[in-house]
């Protein structure tokens, strides 16, 4: 069957009809009427439907279009395209269709009656797209939307147990506003890092940098490690963690004395509990660290809220000559 045959009296020249629907980017199917078993049947199908299904003209004129779906359909939507027909009513939806490969694509159908003289139906037409390429990049915006939303309540939390721990551990408004402020822009530097991966991830190595960067003007760090990336749940307080010890590596530790230095090492370890990230963070040539009089939020950040928030093991050993904190930190399972 062609398309001219369907072409009433009154419309455009058949032969122009024609040519205008094999040239249509969208994919044509024209059917018979009947919808009981075993279905309407293809009579026409244009060359965007064999580019989109890799079916030819040849293989499914007289079979029905039930052939492209399959498992992964949903039955829902072709309940309701029946009864939308059943009605004698357009219809537009949604669904998994199957390639003459296999493989499955998302298509878009507005169906349409063509009906007779007396008002009676003799076809259907069925305008098609495959839509995979927009549904994906709408679940992975949707996908986005959520993670953000979470990260922001996650975000806000963070900020008023930051507010709570910094009023408790400080002295005077100005220690206050000095440590808060500190901690908040640490904060954003991190929710940056993450944000500009497109993974929504921060590597271990750029948190250290974004801290210590601005501090070695005479190269006395020492960065080693593999790339290890975190996602922002891990990211997130390990970040405020390196945050806490650049602060007191400037304040009493390595980096207040013009010849101390800092190491950190990191690697990846596989243990029968999974695999871990192990980071050693070694202050030395600084002046002593003593043992804090009082815990700050420094220190209960270390041996409390990064061990409850990633399930870090934390050693901290005060050495003659400068902070030894040695961390075990379990990665997730999807960690690459």
């Amino acid at each position: 069957m062609e398309v001219r045959d369907i072409a009433t009296a009154g419309k455009p020249d058949p032969r122009l009809l024609q040519a205008a629907v094999e040239a249509s980017g969208e994919a044509i199917v024209i059917t018979s009427a009947d919808l009981d078993e075993p279905g309407p049947r293809i009579e026409y199908v244009n060359p965007a439907f064999t580019r989109m299904t890799g079916y030819g003209a040849e293989e499914v004129v007289g079979l029905t279009p039930r052939l492209l779906q399959g498992p992964g359909t949903d039955r829902a939507v072709l309940d309701r395209m029946r009864a939308a027909l059943a009605a004698g009513e357009p219809f537009q939806g949604e669904a998994v269709n199957y390639r003459k490969d296999g493989s499955t694509y998302v298509v878009e159908w507005l169906i349409t009656p063509v009906r007779e003289g007396d008002g009676g139906i003799s076809h259907w037409v069925s305008a098609q797209r495959d839509i995979t390429e927009r549904r994906g990049g709408e679940d992975r915006q949707a996908l986005m939307v959520r993670e953000l939303h979470h990260r922001v309540k996650n975000t806000l939390a963070t900020v008023q147990a930051v507010v709570n721990a910094t009023a408790r551990s400080s002295l005077s408004v100005a220690e206050f506003t000095r440590a808060f402020s500190g901690r908040i822009g640490s904060l954003a530097r991190t929710h940056a890092l993450i944000t500009e991966d497109l993974a929504q991830a921060a590597s271990f190595e750029g948190l250290l940098r974004a801290e210590l960067d601005p501090y070695d003007e005479r190269r006395r760090l020492t960065l080693e490690g593999p790339k290890v990336v975190l996602p922002s749940e891990l990211a997130v307080p390990v970040g405020m963690a390196l945050h806490e010890l650049t602060t007191n590596a400037l304040r009493h530790g390595s980096l207040a004395d013009p010849n101390g230095r800092l190491q950190v090492n990191w690697w990846v370890e596989d243990g029968h509990a999974g695999r871990a990230l192990r980071w050693d963070w070694s202050e030395h040539d600084g002046p002593p660290d003593p043992h804090p009089t009082r815990e700050g939020f420094g220190h209960r950040l270390l041996n409390k809220v990064l061990a409850t928030q990633t399930g870090a093991e934390v050693d901290v050993d005060f050495a003659p000559d400068g902070l030894r904190v040695s961390v075990r930190m379990p990665l997730p399972p999807s960690h690459p």
